[in-house]
């Protein structure tokens, strides 16, 4: 069991947070129109992150992305991200930004 950082002050790592937002935004973008079964979406960066409140060991992390925009000629998506905890914001993510590889 994860137990956070910061001996007697545990709570999830922005960076952890971001990755879950990332992989599940790369889970979506494989749903879309021109990325094949198998595909493989890179994530190629970040912007506008913004910590609500803090993710302690036992919270329940409950994330939403949004596909902003998708161009399969070049194979990049955009995307925004937020998580919650009890129904409060904890992390809000203005943009994301997608690499599809190429075969």
């Amino acid at each position: 069991q994860f137990t956070g950082h910061f001996p007697g002050n545990p709570i999830m790592p922005g960076v952890m947070q971001i990755e879950a937002l990332a992989q599940l935004a790369g889970i979506v973008c494989l749903q879309m129109e021109g990325a094949s079964p198998g595909s493989v979406f890179f994530f190629a960066g970040v912007d506008g992150v913004k910590w609500k409140k803090p993710v302690i060991p036992g919270d329940t992390l409950m994330m939403e992305v949004e596909i902003k925009s998708w161009k399969p000629k070049f194979g990049i998506a955009k995307a925004t991200g937020k998580g919650y905890v009890d129904g409060k914001l904890a992390v809000d993510v203005k943009e994301m930004t997608f690499a599809l590889a190429k075969p």
